[in-house]
């Protein structure tokens, strides 16, 4: 009869790697690095930063502008994948504060107005 230290005994060991022989004692270690979790409220913020700053051009500047700040740098800071359209959305929020500042000294007004 054999007993189970016998059996574990009679099995030959193989000759392993220092790769599978660290596996073999955690196996939920990888050696692969980890990827980055996509983050798609990051994104989804970018795009609405850029649309808003767009937005904030033609119509409620005022109010579109700041939203397109604080959403460009929100996405930043939550380490989004669309970069480049946060810094658009960023850049086109500043240009409708800019454009607020203008038409403000020119005309006395919040909004454009076409015509004399």
């Amino acid at each position: 009869m054999t007993t189970l230290s016998d059996a574990t005994r009679t099995t030959s060991p193989t000759t392993t790697s220092p790769a599978t022989a660290t596996e073999a004692k955690d196996p939920h270690r990888s050696t692969a690095r980890p990827r980055p979790r996509p983050r798609p409220q990051a994104d989804g913020m970018a795009v609405a930063s850029f649309i808003l700053g767009l937005l904030g051009t033609l119509v409620l500047n005022i109010l579109l502008g700041p939203c397109a700040l604080v959403l460009g740098g929100l996405s930043l800071a939550r380490g989004t994948t669309r970069r480049g359209r946060a810094l658009l959305g960023i850049t086109l929020g500043a240009a409708d504060l800019l454009l607020l500042a203008l038409l403000t000294t020119a005309d006395g007004t919040l909004s454009w107005h076409i015509g004399g």
